[in-house]
């Protein structure tokens, strides 16, 4: 006779907790998380991101009994099939992540962030008993925020609305995707939603400002704390596009792994919904801002060069979070001047920056 799953003190039963896009910066931090906790865990990547390779031997140097990796790619729907099978939890981090690079290829961002999204829907969908899924979005869904007037504050744009700059964006603002990737990670976010409208899928949407931490190799494009900090103890140029009074929240990546995790302990309670997820208002700086705190732990400013605004890029962006806070009691913990200082002795360390990731930024 079969026995029943064991059950957690969530609910949830101890199967395999599956992470697609597990080998990069926050899935590799969230399969951290579960194995230190005693669960298995299933790493589906492609590994095609500079650094990942690193991270996998750091998880299985720590938790090989329990780590099981699958090189794979989302495009591939037998290989998602097989990768959920056993399922208790789903994350989905696997993406396209760069404007830049979605504006060279917009057929591949669309066929990685949309189809591939539908690819593990359907896999999910396909299950005898879904695992409930807990999927990151971005806050490019609402585009440059039209409507919204900016003004100089300093060294830093601010919105002229006093309850938005009290607060932050909130999910009631309108989606207006902008660039191939707004659109894909849009359509994305909007089909993980409705799988939850439609065939009763556990959902939960992310909308997510800019995460930053340990085990993050950041470029140009993707991961803009990170790759500054890499630049700098390079001894490299950091180049601003725009006039670096662009406000972003900026949120610790261990705060984020305890948010994802709130949000798959009580998934019946906040399924089929999205939340804006950042470090708020209280978290915030401009890119000047940072490099003047960079400059404060490395005893000297980088070299800075100046280009034109790109597609998408916005202005201000600060998430309001109170919708996460009210369901769950969530609140980052990690501050600004804290975080920094933590990533820059991560990356400082000898093995940190080495030949592999110094080629891919330089």
């Amino acid at each position: 006779m079969s026995r029943a799953p064991e059950k957690q003190g969530n609910g949830h039963d101890k199967r395999m907790v599956v992470i697609f896009g597990g080998a990069g910066f926050i899935g590799s931090n969230v399969a951290e998380h579960y194995l230190a906790g005693g669960r298995r865990v299933r790493v589906f990547d492609n590994v095609s991101r500079a650094g990942v390779e690193r991270n996998l031997r750091w998880l299985k140097s720590r938790h090989d009994a329990l780590l099981d990796v699958v090189v794979g790619d989302i495009r591939d729907e037998q290989a998602v099939r097989r990768a959920v099978r056993g399922a208790g939890e789903v994350f989905h981090f696997a993406a396209q992540v760069a404007v830049t690079t979605s504006l060279e290829g917009p057929v591949h961002d669309f066929e990685v962030n949309a189809r591939g999204t539908l690819n593990i829907l359907e896999a999910l969908r396909s299950m005898r008993e879904p695992a409930p899924l807990v999927f990151t979005s971005t806050n490019k869904v609402y585009g440059g925020l039209p409507g919204l007037e900016f003004v100089l504050d300093g060294r830093r744009y601010m919105p002229r609305d006093e309850a938005i700059r009290a607060q932050g964006i909130g999910e009631c603002c309108p989606l207006d995707f902008e660039s191939p990737y707004g659109c894909s990670k849009g359509a994305a976010d909007q089909y993980v939603l409705d799988y939850g409208r439609s065939f009763g899928l556990k959902t939960v949407v992310f909308r997510m400002s800019c995460i930053y931490g340990p085990r993050q190799f950041g470029t140009e494009d993707q991961g803009w704390v990170a790759h500054f900090l890499l630049r700098a103890l390079q001894g490299k140029p950091i180049t601003l596009y725009g006039d670096g009074m662009q406000v972003r929240d900026i949120l610790f990546v261990e705060d984020l792994v305890r948010a994802l995790c709130l949000a798959q302990a009580n998934i019946d309670r906040l399924g089929g919904q999205a939340f804006n997820i950042g470090g708020g208002p209280e978290r915030t700086v401009s890119l000047l801002e940072l490099l003047d705190l960079m400059a404060r732990h490395l005893g000297r400013r980088p070299e800075i060069r100046f280009e034109d605004w790109r597609i998408g890029d916005q202005r201000y962006y600060v998430s309001d979070t109170r919708k996460f806070q009210a369901a769950t009691g969530w609140v980052p913990r990690v501050g600004v001047e804290q975080g920094v200082s933590r990533l820059h002795a991560w990356l400082a360390r000898p093995l940190a920056v080495d030949s592999t990731i110094a080629a891919h930024v330089g």
